[in-house]
């Protein structure tokens, strides 16, 4: 049976692209931000996941404002990055897992979730970016499998959708029947808003309020509206909807690991955790 190993949480701002093309590891302004990968690397060594089930939003590269599903996953073998417009490199191609991509689909939709099922499947920054920071060597040792949460076009599908997607999926995850471990990816700011009259918003109370609750308490947070989210935590903010989904696969004893909380990256809160998740151990009847 598959098992979930634990999950990471990381930002993606396209200008980390940049200064890794550049070899800025050691930059004064990034490097406090890179160091905060040392123990991710670390982890994933010693944890050697099979696969990652990765929580994102798209920016335009596959879906637009014309056409954008409330939730997508992709059900491919590869999945591509083209030229976004940012300024960074195009990514190699990644290896998806399109048999537990479909695994995952059907138990979906049995929840009732209506998703939209991508056989083609475009990649942007919000997958590739934290790649190379969880894996900066040449080959990236793993299979993925991209769920795409709308966090661009509203109405936005709430903080207490989003936990039950990815509650959904987690229990879908520990039922597939092949032996594969499994690690869970939320990408995204924290607080940051990039446009507006309150462009350069960063609310460092709060981060650290949600960066305390999501491991004992996420329903804590599904009690605040997408509106309040924007107030709180500025229009880009709401990028947590990916880490609450992250959270919510985890179904055993989660614990956080290591947390690395950093500003200003490209105007953006940018933390990093790793977040530890023991299976719970089904007591025999009496």
């Amino acid at each position: 049976m598959a098992m979930i190993v634990g999950g990471v949480g990381t930002t993606h701002v396209p200008s980390i692209g940049k200064a890794i093309a550049e070899k800025k590891h050691n930059d004064p302004y990034w490097k406090p931000f890179f160091k905060g990968f040392d123990y991710v690397h670390y982890w994933l060594a010693r944890t050697r996941p099979d696969v990652a089930v990765v929580f994102y939003n798209d920016h335009g590269l596959n879906f637009f404002l014309d056409k954008l599903p409330t939730f997508a996953v992709g059900a491919a073998d590869e999945y591509r990055s083209e030229d976004e417009g940012w300024g960074i490199p195009v990514s190699r191609p990644i290896p998806g897992d399109a048999a537990l991509s479909w695994h995952l689909i059907n138990a979906l939709v049995a929840d009732e979730f209506d998703v939209t099922m991508c056989q083609d499947m475009l990649i942007d920054h919000a997958v590739t970016i934290p790649m190379a920071l969880m894996w900066p060597g040449p080959v990236w040792p793993v299979r993925i499998v991209p769920i795409e949460i709308n966090t661009v076009q509203h109405p936005l599908p709430t903080l207490g959708r989003c936990l039950k997607l990815g509650r959904s999926i987690g229990r879908a995850i520990e039922s597939y029947p092949q032996d594969l471990r499994v690690m869970v990816v939320g990408t995204g700011g924290l607080s940051h808003q990039l446009d507006g009259t309150r462009a350069g918003f960063i609310n460092k109370d709060f981060d650290a309020l949600c960066l305390e609750k999501i491991v004992s308490e996420p329903e804590a947070l599904t009690r605040y509206s997408v509106h309040d989210w924007v107030s709180l935590s500025g229009s880009q903010g709401v990028e947590f909807l990916n880490w609450i989904a992250m959270r919510g696969a985890m179904t055993g004893r989660v614990s956080e690991l290591h947390r690395n909380y950093h500003i200003p990256i490209s105007n953006t809160a940018a933390a990093t955790v790793v977040y530890d998740n023991q299976r719970q151990m089904q007591r025999k009847a009496a």
